[in-house]
């Protein structure tokens, strides 16, 4: 992409505490032009993800991207969040106030459709979340695969375990039907056609290398202007529910304490204080695919119900005979993403400080 050039993106999101950064980062990034953002349940609730993204657009400067909502549970089976990961609403100890513009009365996938018909072979659509609203999509549309420029995901584990069973990464944990479709939708049209775009995977394998501590987020302070070293309320205990960021800019306070959350699950369940931050990761590599290394694979879905089920299953050897519908993504330069991220969101913030 050229340095002028700016790459039309939609981001499908279920707004938890990592999807807040890929939103951050998307809006500091020029060469991104967001079309819309999508909403659907996942880390939390469609109600809580939908107004989540609103209030981080308007904190961010960005209150005039449209916001669209899907179908709040998914194709078949019952709804699960993961408040304990997130918080209860998503966004850990941080709060907003309530957006002021309201989501937009489009329904999601009729969104995603009608503006890759719009703009053929130019849309990317990045899904950061489970992939009910695109399951939707592409059965509205079979064509969908061959109008968007590229379909870039967070989701699966490959040649990693699970964070959700011993197999199965959340994304595709939480409606493996309906990433099977998809899968299979992009399946479809590369048989069909061989210049169709794949897919662009990102997996637990490459998205667990993507981790941040609070010594970045003293970085961003200081990028941003704010106050690094006192930037949560010395007076209150670690894991103290009471416990505020007190930075001067409210972008860092948001980060920081939304972060914090974060932090303490991963030091309860990982045993690091700090966080694999997904979403932002992926977005970058949609922007800037350099940041990865691929393998084209087939990929499909077990949705059995078994030991398996939701398990993401890539034929690395070929053994299925059927030709690759997803570049998988197996190496990352996670450090420079890092410092990306940084700089971006840091430079960003200073602007709204």
């Amino acid at each position: 992409m050229s340095p002028n050039a700016r790459g039309p993106l939609i981001l499908d999101v279920d707004t938890g505490i990592d999807d807040a950064l890929a939103l951050l980062y998307a809006v500091a990034s020029p060469e991104a032009e967001i079309v819309a953002i999508t909403a659907l349940s996942g880390n939390v609730h469609l109600d809580d993800t939908e107004r989540n993204t609103r209030a981080i657009l308007e904190l961010a400067g960005h209150g005039d991207i449209e916001v669209a909502a899907g179908r709040p549970v998914p194709l078949v089976r019952p709804l699960e969040i993961t408040p304990e990961t997130h918080g209860p609403h998503g966004i850990g100890y941080a709060e907003l106030p309530e957006p002021v513009r309201p989501r937009s009365a489009r329904f999601a996938p009729q969104l995603i459709v009608d503006e890759a018909r719009a703009r053929p072979g130019e849309l990317t659509l990045v899904t950061l979340g489970p992939l009910t609203n695109l399951a939707i999509a592409v059965l509205m549309e079979p064509e969908l695969p061959r109008l968007l420029k590229r379909w870039v995901l967070m989701g699966g584990a490959f040649r990693a375990p699970g964070n959700t069973t011993p197999t199965t990464e959340w994304n595709v944990h939480c409606d493996p039907e309906a990433a099977r479709i998809c899968f299979a939708a992009w399946q479809a049209a590369v048989d069909a056609d061989l210049s169709t775009p794949r897919a662009l995977a990102l997996g637990l394998d490459v998205t667990e290398q993507a981790r941040v501590g609070s010594d970045h987020v003293v970085a961003l302070a200081r990028r941003a202007g704010s106050t690094p070293d006192d930037s949560l309320d010395p007076d209150r205990e670690p894991g103290d529910p009471e416990r505020r960021s007190v930075a001067s800019n409210p972008v860092i306070r948001f980060i920081a304490d939304a972060l914090r959350w974060y932090f303490e699950f991963h030091a309860r369940y990982d045993g690091f204080y700090g966080a694999f931050i997904h979403d932002p990761l992926v977005v970058a590599v949609a922007l800037d695919p350099s940041l990865v290394e691929t393998q084209p694979v087939a990929v499909d879905v077990d949705t059995a119900r078994g030991l398996g089920d939701g398990q993401t299953i890539a034929d690395f050897r070929g053994l299925w005979g059927r030709t690759p519908n997803v570049d998988l993504a197996v190496a990352v330069d996670a450090p420079e993403f890092v410092r990306r991220l940084v700089e971006r969101v840091g430079a960003l913030a200073a602007t709204r400080g």
